[in-house]
């Protein structure tokens, strides 16, 4: 399934961003820069930059994973990269997901970190499998994270696709937690949702039969209506009142959507 949204530019979501990470960082900064190179240090990307034709994948879901793993879900990362649309002269994705057990014969989790140039059959292909080795005395577990030398996945998949171009990028530090979130990731991503996110109105079914009226109580009626997410763009109509200095009992405010 093919879904395209608007693109927001990246000096509005700096402002959003540096607008919310003071609340649970005690120095932080959000910036627009042109992005550095990113096959030098501490890098090790096999691109050069993230910008040009933009696209994102979701590869598998949640269910892959729990109750029972599905360890027949295999997929290939140059077919996923065909079905994002990348053009075969010149691409890159990174990401991350899990590793393909049957091909390194354990479980792991991999960094997709993948360029081509002059068609897929020509990959530079830096991606990392991370995967924990128990020493031989048994007694102590490490990690380790060698080249997957492979293209393929199990189960699930994130991937950011581009043409690996330079261009502008976001910088965001943060230092010093001092709110509630532990992660510096979550607390963007519901950063930019509380701004972004979509918009729940109701919508009032068909009445109920004359038999279950009156209703027994607001909560009934309340109860009675549905509640649905909607997407922005969208053109709302209403109208509100400062005061009711006359205790009139009108409605202070009143708002209904029409979809743009």
């Amino acid at each position: 399934m093919e879904i395209t949204r608007h693109q927001l530019s990246l000096h509005e979501l700096a402002e959003v961003l540096e607008s919310a990470l003071p609340k649970n960082y005690v120095t932080s900064s959000t910036t627009v820069v042109d992005c550095p190179n990113l096959p030098q240090s501490p890098f090790s990307l096999a691109c050069e930059g993230l910008s040009g034709c933009q696209v994102i994948a979701d590869i598998g879901v949640q269910p892959s994973l729990f109750p029972q793993p599905r360890l027949d879900e295999q997929y290939s990362l140059i077919v996923c990269v065909r079905l994002m649309g990348l053009d075969p002269e010149q691409g890159a994705v990174v990401g991350a997901g899990a590793g393909p057990i049957h091909v390194h014969g354990t479980n792991s989790e991999i960094a997709p970190n993948l360029s081509w140039q002059g068609g897929f059959g020509n990959v530079d292909n830096l991606t990392r499998a991370a995967r924990l080795v128990t020493t031989l005395a048994g007694s102590r577990t490490r990690i380790c994270c060698p080249y997957s030398d492979s293209t393929e996945c199990l189960l699930m998949m994130s991937l950011y696709g581009s043409m690996g171009l330079p261009g502008p990028v976001l910088k965001v530090t943060a230092r010093g937690q001092r709110g509630e979130s532990n992660s510096f990731t979550e607390f963007m991503r519901s950063a930019l949702q509380d701004i972004y996110a979509q918009t729940q109105f109701h919508v009032m079914p068909s009445l109920p039969h004359s038999d279950e009226l009156p209703f027994k109580s607001q909560a009934a009626l309340d109860g009675s209506l549905s509640y649905y997410d909607i997407s922005a763009p969208m053109v709302c109509l209403l109208v509100f009142h400062s005061a009711d200095p006359n205790q009139l009992g009108v409605r202070m405010e009143h708002t209904q959507f029409q979809q743009g």
